[in-house]
């Protein structure tokens, strides 16, 4: 299988990508799904979120002071 930036994996290999995303190669392809969760219950107003590409993970914080985190009551993956 050949990813995305064109390189090649063996048949049942499995690595996680630059975009954080978990992927396997089989005879039928590339199958690939994140490897994190999606903050998606904050206050969108008052808060923004972060990803950090070398954790694979968000960070929910205040737009005017990214000191401080926010609440987040869902997520999804």
């Amino acid at each position: 299988c050949h990813d995305s930036n064109g390189k090649l994996h063996e048949f049942g290999s499995h690595w996680r990508n630059a975009d954080c995303y978990d992927c396997s190669c089989s005879r039928d392809g590339i199958s690939c799904c994140s490897s994190f969760a999606t903050p998606v219950g904050y206050d969108e107003e008052k808060c923004v979120s972060i990803f950090n590409k070398e954790t694979c993970t968000y960070k929910v914080v205040e737009k005017n002071d990214d000191s401080k985190e926010c609440p987040v009551h869902e997520w999804v993956g």
